[in-house]
């Protein structure tokens, strides 16, 4: 008979089984939530029961004893016991991993468990158990009241199991969470018809710890469980980038659309008939919009550093044009600050570089702003030297002030990201970021950034970078001095273009632009309009459309442009959205070409000449 061997074979694997989980499980780091820490108390559980039922077996085997029938019985009542808590934490462990979207029951539901499982106990230790003792077999059985009550809230756990599967089975997610629970159900199953036909045969203990084994070897192992939570942080870190790419799309436009008419008046204001003072106004107020336009880019580009796709554009720029740019920015942010604002630059600096020039403006803006915001007295030292060889020049661009300071423990932390160090400057506007993007921008560019801070007396930054210097120019060297847009404009009457946009303001720029070329325009509000100007017949040479509007965006009205028979006309977006991928986006959309509000009248030169001369 098979239960011969149950008194020293099958209790022994139970125990190693449930020795050896305990082991694997504590020597690993495991994750914090519930299931774990319910699948904690299993194995704790399945420990101290099959540590019990060996106990019992050698206390039969050697120890028996007619006198000792009582400590026999508190055994097995243990035993019992200890079966009726693990069925318990079994079955909250299901509604545990089955049951996210209920978490308010969860201590409902604990506090259930611990009242019926407090009743089946006491009834197990209050009501009578018979032990029977084999001496043939050295085996044991024991049934009675006790072992009754022990049946039926097995089989009152087995059946809730059974319900919150049912409910959940449709659930993909779930359903090998589930398995440990099918092997429960059959060998718990298979256990009980073999105890049907033999007694003395007990091979519970073995059933549990199997399914323990189970439930480690699949959803419990701390390396799956971390794989897991991984999985889950890389899903919200992907939410959260997307929930991220919307609002800079957002930011992106709403800023942009105001600057668009600030630069698209500013531009004509220039180029008409207006008095030399007025027009050294308006020059200031294009080289404001375009520094604005370029913070707002900075801003775009948080998105590009973090995925590591910021790109250096390098290009002919005029070293006198970019650094009185930032000098007149500068001291427009002084406001009433009585600051002593110094401007240093070396004479022998080369007209015109090679080189990013809107990166060059934006770290060293960065620095300017920061000494600006942090010195309330005293001065700014914004020196420029070099240092030339062959046909690279290096410059060192030192910003110094009299302000706060930074103290020395803090200097490392400087270009983290969302860092400010001083509590007494909370009220100072910024978000931490400006220093981090600048050292970036600076590496990227093959430069270093230095600091050298004593606390409460002032600061300075120092970068080194290298220009390529630019003998023969390819571009006219006073137009790149020059603070004026390019007023290249050409005649292409008899052409007829719609532009499409919900804001009227834009409308109104773009019409001002557009007149200039002797255009023949038309201005619409909506897709719907836009669609019913097709629908009616009219034919232009080339339809501007902007893509956030109110209804139908500019991408919903291409696809029902593109499905009006015999319409072949160029579509061309006019968008403030322009955070990075979106003129790829738009492209792969079906639109012909993109226009990044502000309109850059160098970028409409190319769309008019490629779509219309």
């Amino acid at each position: 008979m098979l239960s011969t061997y149950t008194n020293t074979f099958f209790p022994i694997c139970s125990f190693v089984i449930s020795l050896f989980l305990f082991c694997m499980f504590y020597l690993k780091k495991n994750t914090e939530n519930m299931e774990t820490k319910v699948y904690q108390r299993l194995i704790n559980g399945g420990l101290i029961e099959s540590s019990l039922y060996v106990g019992i077996i050698i206390t039969a085997d050697l120890f028996y004893h007619p006198n000792l029938l009582t400590l026999y019985e508190i055994l097995n009542k243990l035993l019992s016991c200890t079966y009726v808590i693990w069925m318990a934490l079994m079955f909250y462990y299901i509604f545990s991993i089955s049951s996210d979207s209920f978490e308010k029951l969860k201590s409902k539901v604990l506090n259930i468990l611990k009242i019926v499982n407090a009743i089946f106990i006491l009834l197990i230790l209050i009501v009578p158990i018979d032990i029977y003792f084999d001496p043939i077999k050295y085996n044991s059985n024991s049934s009675g009241m006790a072992i009754n009550i022990l049946s039926f809230a097995c089989c009152f756990y087995l059946g809730a199991m059974i319900v919150l599967i049912f409910i959940h089975r449709k659930n993909p997610g779930l359903n090998s969470k589930f398995v440990p629970c099918y092997i429960l159900f059959i060998l718990l199953t298979v256990s009980l018809i073999i105890r049907y036909f033999d007694p003395f045969f007990n091979v519970t203990s073995n059933v549990l710890s199997f399914v323990l084994l189970i439930m480690y070897s699949t959803i419990e192992n701390p390396d799956v469980r971390m794989i897991e939570q991984l999985n889950i942080a890389r899903e919200q870190a992907d939410k959260a980038n997307a929930a991220k790419t919307d609002f800079l799309s957002s930011m992106s436009h709403e800023i942009r659309t105001p600057l668009n008419a600030i630069v698209g008046f500013s531009q004509n204001l220039y180029e008409d008939n207006i008095p030399d003072s007025a027009k050294e106004q308006v020059e200031d107020i294009i080289s404001a919009s375009n520094s604005l336009l370029e913070i707002v880019n900075g801003i775009l580009d948080i998105s590009k550093i973090e995925a590591n796709k910021l790109e250096i554009i390098n290009d002919e720029y005029s070293f006198k044009k970019v650094f009185d740019e930032l000098v007149i920015l500068t001291r427009a942010r002084m406001g009433e600050k009585t600051l002593d604002f110094r401007v240093v630059y070396d004479e022998s600096i080369p007209p015109v570089f090679f080189g990013d020039k809107t990166r060059i403006k934006q770290v060293i803006l960065n620095l300017l702003t920061n000494s600006v915001k942090y010195t309330k007295t005293g001065f700014i030292e914004f020196k420029v030297s070099s240092v030339i060889k062959d046909d690279v020049c290096r410059l060192i661009i030192s910003v110094e002030d009299s302000g706060v300071g930074i103290k020395q423990e803090n200097i490392d932390k400087l270009f983290t990201k969302f860092q400010r160090f001083e509590e007494r400057n909370t009220t100072i506007e910024g978000t931490g970021l400006g220093l981090a993007i600048t050292k970036k921008l600076v590496e990227l560019m093959g430069g270093q950034i230095i600091v050298h801070s004593v606390y409460g007396e002032g600061s300075k930054f120092t970068i080194v970078i290298n220009q390529r210097i630019v003998k023969n120019p390819v571009k006219n060297i006073e137009e790149m001095h020059s603070l004026a847009v390019n007023s290249e404009v050409f005649d292409l009457s008899g052409k007829k273009v719609l532009v499409v946009d919900d804001n009227k303001l834009n409308l109104k720029v773009a019409s001002k632009l557009l007149e200039k070329y002797s255009l023949d325009i038309e201005t619409v509000v909506s897709g719907f309009e836009c669609l019913d100007k097709i629908k009616a017949g009219n034919k232009y040479d080339l339809v501007l459309l902007d893509d956030m509007m109110p209804k139908m965006s500019g991408v919903e009205t291409l696809k029902e442009l593109k499905k009006i028979e015999g319409f072949t006309t160029p579509v061309v977006i006019l968008t403030a959205n322009a955070i990075s991928g979106m003129k790829e986006k738009y492209l792969n959309d079906g639109f012909n070409d993109y226009l990044a509000k502000p309109i850059d009248k160098a970028e409409l030169n190319r769309v008019l000449k490629a779509f219309l001369k």
